[in-house]
């Protein structure tokens, strides 16, 4: 059975805040999407490292997916009705249902006005330098995204698994985070982000990726802080169900030998 790549869905969703600072986009200008569901208690650490980042034109957009309080959107409310002079844009979203992740990253670059688009959740963070040093590797063009080696932290401490794109290596499994410099012509063109029940979607995007023959630069930095906690995608059902995600991977790319 074989999968055909679709185009992105439009979520119905809601503008809860919105500060543009300029109207003009510069050509240096990244967003950066962040997906968020309940972490009340860890988005202000991941905003405040947004905020901290030296590579200066940034637009910002968060994207509720349906929280089950209204915690989250009042509390990224308030820090950006605080903040929003750091940037030139400055966005809160919301689905009106709860859609999953894919849908809440697809939103966020559905409103996004810039091409690279830097993706990440809200209990994780990112080194100052982090979008500076992306953005030398996408700027011309010559890379369709752009990642970095991880630091893990919270209840693990370690080092990440990332390394340089080879799609050999994902045959056998994802190596590749979710947070990276994507551009948004090639979001487009991979049909964005796909729901995998159980989790995987960022694994799925990037087998999209190597099959329509993009490719991604790696830079051997630790820029990116993955949070591990007992509701971060290490520890959810993902490995309950790893069989069954594991065929539905193989019948959407049958190129895979996970």
């Amino acid at each position: 059975m074989m999968f055909k790549r679709t185009c992105p869905r439009l979520i119905p969703f809601d503008v809860l805040f919105e500060e543009c600072r300029s109207p003009h986009t510069e050509l240096d200008c990244i967003t950066v999407a962040v997906s968020l569901y309940n972490y009340d208690k860890f988005i202000i650490e991941c905003l405040e490292s947004i905020h901290e980042q030296t590579h200066r034109n940034i637009d910002l957009i968060v994207v509720d997916d349906c929280s089950t309080t209204s915690a989250p959107v009042d509390v990224v409310t308030g820090w950006m009705k605080e903040h929003h002079d750091r940037f030139r844009r400055t966005t809160l979203l919301r689905h009106r249902r709860n859609q999953g992740l894919a849908e809440a990253r697809n939103t966020a670059f559905f409103h996004a006005r810039t091409d690279p688009v830097f993706v990440m959740d809200a209990d994780n963070q990112i080194y100052p330098r982090a979008l500076s040093k992306l953005y030398e590797f996408v700027q011309f063009r010559e890379y369709d995204a752009a990642y970095t080696q991880l630091e893990f932290f919270g209840e693990e401490r370690r080092l990440g698994y990332a390394d340089f794109w080879d799609k050999g290596r994902f045959r056998y499994g994802n190596y590749v985070d979710a947070m990276a410099l994507i551009s948004r012509s090639a979001w487009e063109e991979v049909g964005g982000y796909s729901h995998v029940q159980g989790g995987w979607e960022d694994y799925e995007f990037w087998c999209k990726f190597i099959e329509a023959g993009m490719k991604a630069a790696y830079v051997p930095q630790i820029l990116c802080r993955y949070r591990v906690h007992g509701t971060s995608m290490l520890r959810t059902d993902t490995a309950a169900n790893h069989d069954r995600i594991r065929i539905e991977m193989i019948m959407r790319h049958p190129w895979l030998q996970i």
